[in-house]
């Protein structure tokens, strides 16, 4: 993938992720994309553009049809980079667990 910061960037927007959530069902072309949007061909095709920038997706010429469809190496990227986030996470809440256990178990000695 060519930035993280570039796929947050489409990912922001709400269209856009709705694209790809249909994309996850499988490939499809611009005008099915563009069914369920109270939207123009060509604003759904500047959406395309930019996941397609972003790496997200990818288009091939059938004829005259562009069937786009998800990029699974810059998905995994992204959980790569998300799972290295919750793995993060999970070590801050281990250690925080232990210096509560330590505060519990130095509470227990003080009283009489």
């Amino acid at each position: 993938m060519r930035n993280l910061d570039t796929a947050f960037l489409a990912l922001a927007d709400p269209t856009r992720r709705a694209i790809l959530a249909r994309l996850a069902l499988g490939e499809a072309t611009v005008m099915e994309l563009a069914e369920p949007f109270d939207m123009t061909q060509p604003a759904v095709s500047r959406h395309l553009k930019v996941l397609e920038g972003a790496g997200l997706i990818t288009r091939r010429v059938e004829g005259t049809k562009r069937p786009c469809r998800l990029a699974p190496d810059a998905i995994a990227e992204i959980d790569r980079w998300l799972d290295w986030l919750r793995q993060a996470m999970a070590r801050n809440y281990d250690r925080l667990d232990d210096v509560l256990a330590e505060m519990q178990t130095e509470e227990g000695k003080e009283k009489p």
